[in-house]
């Protein structure tokens, strides 16, 4: 009766695997405290039961234009019944915390949500709802550490502790306490594989890997609980999913801005003949980015491992016992050689590690300075300090492995705290009625200096760099994305600085093609970059849809307009020629337009709304409130769209 009395749901829906780790950190955190955690995924848990859980924490991710995860969308629907009455989660007390980006217009909204439908429905708050932002420096958790503290003080006045346990001791226990490790490696170490051995065919050689990377993924995913499904199709597909990609060869791969820019920008091409994929504009390429092959190697020999040793991963089952995992029989899977794992699995090369890797190493760590180091880095004190070395450096798994020497962690610890390689998603910029068996995607190759002067290079980007056309070949997926192209009877307004132009590239050649036979709405196009003569992207095809009869042409209606941000004193961005342009801009909305903003995730977004809602506030002639109003019912209807990216 103790455990259950002790009972506490955490139910997560995540969508890239954020929100189960502040579940599982929410389980590891009350099992320490001598509570009973059962972790679940929304997708595991039935809803019909809520009204018998005594206590329940939620965690939930927004998603792109204020998408749930998909885990969330059943659970969500049940939770919308109108049969449901507001006495129907009466004993019922939650916490909740969502996670969120506020570069996006609805920051964290299915939390929101979520929280309004509990309290209307009887339920009970017992702390104020978290909302972590990708934004903060910090990440999501400079608002989950605070709201974690305020949880568990809330908790031990509902949930006193058991008799002969204190709030001191169990403090105690909480920093000192080594959690059981949540997977169990089996080694074979008899298996062999001519994997990577001679082949006549390179294609079957990269398939062969590609096959054996997959599984690693998919044990590991199976061991570690409910999978989100974006992670295995995608959202919409085309049938040919992460499981499943096409084997595409590169047929051009070129910079777009001049050498002496200091962005390199790049047009790349992938071949699809003989795939049958179909896409449309608005739509993305997926792919999984290759490893620095240095790196793994540096990383392997760091973490005194065999690279050719087969291992097989499953859950342990100590960590949280009821949680559950995949439903998938691991045992039916034939192991993978520990190679493939940190190749497909460990992000040893560009992602940085959560603080709990700093909490783990202070136990494995024999000297002694390195030890309270670590100690410092994990507890609350030294989390500034940790910001500075760890996320603001961007230290990578292997560099900080390399600044604690002392430090040998087992493979089990190893997969379980590497961040997880993910997958990258680049907006299509092409058109299939003007490239058929073609899509092509625009790329900012990231590049940055860090505060100690350490030059830092994005994974995936810098790989698809250096990519040789006609050579390479890499395997891809395509998935539905934010955007979805209207008719072409209806007009658009576009606003894409920088690489933001990519999906509207493919947008404005689309209209291009279905001109050749049918008449097309105006389109009216904001470009915005540094310098005309240095990173003005596509600037020939923009400028041949303004000729005569262009689909942007003044005498269709359309039009190009371009903020050239630096090659003035005073800098001018795409929000101040959106003003300046706001009278063409009222026609196209009163004529039933749809406006499209796609680029950075910073201030841009926010600065080119108010600039369209100043837009109505002057042409229309209402007050600011009227105006709010207006572009709130421009969203609802699918008229005003953002897609932006950190």
């Amino acid at each position: 009766m103790m455990m259950e009395h002790r009972r506490i749901l955490v139910l997560y829906a995540s969508q890239t695997g954020n929100a189960q780790d502040v579940a599982e950190r929410i389980g590891r955190e009350a099992l320490r405290r001598h509570y009973h955690p059962v972790v679940l995924s929304l997708s595991s848990y039935e809803p019909h039961w809520l009204p018998n859980e005594n206590m329940v924490i939620f965690v939930t991710s927004t998603t792109g234009q204020g998408d749930p995860p998909d885990a969330f969308k059943s659970f969500w629907k049940f939770m919308l019944q109108r049969s449901l009455t507001n006495k129907w989660l009466e004993g019922v007390q939650y916490g909740l915390f969502g996670l969120g980006d506020s570069g996006y217009q609805k920051y964290n909204v299915v939390a929101k949500k979520l929280d309004r439908r509990l309290l209307d429905l009887g339920a009970k708050f017992i702390v104020l709802k978290g909302l972590g932002d990708d934004q903060h420096p910090l990440g999501y958790e400079a608002a989950l550490d605070p709201w974690l503290d305020s949880l568990w003080l809330a908790l031990g006045e509902h949930i006193p502790f058991p008799s002969g346990f204190s709030d001191v001791e169990t403090e105690n226990a909480c920093l000192n306490q080594l959690d059981p490790p949540k997977y169990r490696i089996i080694y074979y170490p008899n298996e062999t594989s001519r994997l990577y051995g001679a082949s006549a065919d390179f294609h079957i050689n990269l398939r062969d890997i590609w096959d054996e990377h997959e599984k690693a993924r998919t044990m590991v995913e199976s061991a570690s609980g409910p999978l989100p499904v974006s992670l295995v199709c995608g959202s919409e597909s085309y049938g040919h999913v992460r499981h499943q990609p096409i084997f595409s060869r590169v047929l051009c791969n070129v910079r777009l801005t001049e050498e002496d820019h200091e962005q390199d920008v790049r047009h790349i091409e992938f071949d699809l003949r003989g795939s049958g994929v179909q896409y449309s504009p608005g739509d993305v390429i997926g792919m999984m980015p290759i490893q620095n092959a240095k790196t793994v190697e540096d990383f392997l020999k760091r973490c005194d491992l065999d690279p050719d040793v087969f291992v097989s991963v499953e859950s342990t089952g100590m960590v949280f016992p009821s949680s559950g995992g995949n439903n998938v029989n691991i045992g039916e899977m034939s192991p993978v050689r520990i190679r493939s794992f940190v190749e497909s699995v460990m992000d040893v090369d560009s992602a940085s590690p959560r603080r709990y890797l700093f909490e783990v190493m202070s136990h494995f760590a024999k000297a002694e300075h390195e030890k309270e180091r670590l100690q410092y880095f994990s507890s609350p004190e030294g989390r500034d300090d940790l910001y500075r070395y760890n996320q603001r450096e961007r230290r990578t798994l292997l560099e900080i492995l390399q600044d604690f020497p002392s430090v040998q962690l087992p493979l089990e610890w190893l997969l379980q705290l590497a961040p997880r390689l993910q997958p990258r998603y680049f907006s299509i910029s092409s058109s299939l009625k003007l490239h058929p068996n073609e899509a092509h995607i625009t790329v900012a190759v990231v590049s940055w200096i860090t505060p100690y002067k350490r030059k830092k290079t994005g994974l995936c980007s810098s790989w698809l760099s250096r990519l040789q056309p006609k050579q390479d070949v890499i395997p891809i997926w395509m998935t539905r994305g934010t955007f979805k192209h209207p008719p072409a009877s209806v007009p658009l307004i576009l606003v894409g600085p920088g690489t933001g132009c990519a999906p509207f590239h493919a947008f404005v050649e689309e209209r291009v093609a279905i001109a050749a036979t049918e008449p097309v709405a105006p389109v009216l196009f904001f470009f915005g970059c540094r310098k005309q003569a240095k990173d003005y992207l596509y600037k020939e095809f923009w400028l041949s849809c303004t000729k005569e009869d262009g689909i942007m042409s003044d005498k269709m209606g359309g039009g190009f307009v371009v903020a050239f941000s630096r090659d003035q004193p005073h800098k001018i961005y795409v929000q101040h020629k959106i003003l300046e342009e706001r009278e063409k801009i009222w026609n196209l909305l009163s004529s039933g337009g749809s406006v499209f903003v796609a680029g950075s995730a910073n201030k841009m977004p926010e600065d080119v709304a108010s600039a369209f809602k100043d837009v109505i506030l002057r042409e229309k002639k209402c007050s600011e409130v009227s105006a709010a109003s207006f572009m709130k019912q421009f969203e609802r209807l699918g008229r005003y769209n953002v897609e932006v990216w950190s």
